[in-house]
């Protein structure tokens, strides 16, 4: 809504008070012209010729009221405060109800609307930007394996985490400028020999995790029965940092998988090894293009998380 200075209002009355003004000297003439004629003879049914003008009277009240009623919509519509004129009874104005908008009327945008509609635009821009998803198909990418950023890493060391008796550290080269490090609950399952130097498939686009101080920036997948847990063996000639694909899933991996928006959770289930203990998404294997799928020693049709 704009605010009008004092000025501005003491013209609009001043120039409605004018306007008033010339309307009743315009009666006023009207009303001496009907005397005089009446004097000359030229009316000669007084009473019916009234009645006539106050018909008139009445039809032009009526006209100028439609107009000052379409003046102040356009006003209200353009932001301008309505100002009740003064009573002439010195009774207290009231300010009159907004005047109802015609329906399918868009009110013109004004400053301010602008600036809530830009203050808009810009937080639904930041919303996208945290959502999780990247490339330019947007919200619209499928929930599927496509969305895993899958690669193989090489563990160069590892180490008991200081303060959980599950957690393994690893340091898993990738390919990267640096290891990333990942904290893993395997030390029930797998001797601490049996991860030194180890090929693994790994998940690289979660959400870093700090577990019980060290932040984790993967995940190791496994093979994972209630009696045992399998880590997935590469194919032959499988090198840190080489990308898994699953065919007919092909599509560009999320920078991180959004949390919020339960990615992980609904691809995962789909993660299974088949009868023959090749890791698969809905019954396709996860591969190295030229070189070949992943493998659990010992456990078939098992999931992998």
């Amino acid at each position: 809504v704009q605010i009008m200075s004092i000025e501005e209002r003491l013209g609009r009355l001043d120039y409605r008070n004018k306007e008033a003004e010339k309307a009743l000297k315009q009666l006023e003439t009207c009303i001496e012209i009907i005397q005089q004629k009446s004097k000359d003879g030229v009316i000669s049914n007084k009473t019916e010729t009234m009645k006539e003008l106050e018909r008139e009277n009445i039809k032009l009240r009526e006209e100028a009221q439609k107009l000052k009623e379409k003046l102040t919509q356009l006003e209200f519509l353009n932001g301008i405060e309505q100002i009740p004129l003064p009573k002439s009874d010195n009774q207290h104005c009231k300010v009159s109800q907004p005047p109802q908008i015609p329906s399918g009327t868009e009110p013109l945008p004004t400053a301010k609307s602008k600036g809530k509609n830009e203050e808009k635009k810009k937080k639904e821009k930041v919303k996208k930007e945290n959502s999780g998803v990247t490339g330019s198909t947007g919200g619209d990418k499928p929930v599927d394996v496509s969305r895993f950023d899958l690669r193989v890493g090489q563990i160069i060391s590892v180490k008991k985490h200081p303060d959980a008796d599950t957690l393994y550290v690893e340091e898993i080269e990738l390919g990267e400028e640096r290891p990333r490090t990942v904290c893993s609950g395997l030390v029930q399952n797998i001797p601490i020999d049996q991860m030194e130097n180890r090929m693994v498939l790994l998940l690289c686009n979660l959400k870093h995790a700090k577990m019980r101080g060290v932040v984790s920036e993967a995940m190791v997948m496994c093979a994972c029965t209630p009696q045992k847990t399998e880590i997935l063996d590469p194919p032959e000639g499988a090198v840190p940092g080489d990308k898994i694909i699953v065919e007919g899933f092909i599509g560009t991996p999320d920078d991180v998988l959004n949390p919020k928006k339960k990615i992980f959770e609904q691809v995962q289930p789909d993660l299974l090894t088949d009868g023959n203990g090749v890791a698969c998404y809905k019954g396709i294997p996860l591969e190295i293009p030229g070189k070949g799928v992943f493998k659990s020693q010992t456990l078939l049709n098992s999931i992998i998380k």
